[in-house]
């Protein structure tokens, strides 16, 4: 008689052709993934178009110079399009560690002015940017899952090399702007 791990196919040799019907891991990430990305992009466009109830480009700019982002406008303008993009990016897949990278750069940023409050939201800690930071490091790590535009290339499927280039040029470019 063979021993139980004989008896199973080994998974790493079934053709790539033959796929296994979806699990529920994949369909958690997928959730995941268009809740918090679709959520950022909307974020984002409250600051760039005054969508969704946000006041726009302009007067987003103004709150920036008030927190010593200067000039405004420009740092607004980056921050709503790292948000759009990186979180429309987050939520189909699509190019997954670079648009962790721009999720996590902004989340830096917004946790360097929050960390003074505290780490509860109540008192405008560093609760929400630190979770999405982690959410979308976690999605660079995991890789986007099977229901993700990135599935055929090699940056799809996760691992150290995507969680360390997420972190580090989201790190890198939160760095530069904070330096600025």
């Amino acid at each position: 008689m063979k021993p139980p791990t004989e008896l199973r196919p080994d998974t790493r040799a079934r053709s790539e052709a033959v796929r296994p019907p979806p699990v529920a891991a994949d369909a958690g990430l997928l959730l995941l993934r268009l809740t918090v990305g679709l959520i950022l992009a909307g974020h984002g466009a409250q600051k760039l178009f005054g969508l969704f109830g946000g006041h726009g480009l302009e007067a987003t700019g103004k709150g920036f110079e008030a927190l010593g982002y200067r000039p405004g406008t420009f740092f607004a303008g980056l921050a709503g399009a790292s948000e759009v993009l990186g979180g429309l990016g987050l939520a189909a897949g699509l190019l997954t560690p670079l648009a962790a990278a721009a999720l996590i750069g902004v989340m830096i940023n917004a946790m360097a002015l929050a960390a003074p409050k505290g780490l509860w939201a109540e008192t405008g800690g560093l609760e929400y940017p630190l979770t999405i930071a982690v959410v979308a490091l976690t999605v660079a790590a995991t890789g986007p899952g099977r229901f993700a535009l990135d599935r055929p290339f090699r940056w799809g499927h996760g691992g150290w090399r995507s969680a360390a280039f997420a972190l580090v040029a989201g790190g890198l470019g939160a760095a530069l702007v904070l330096a600025l």
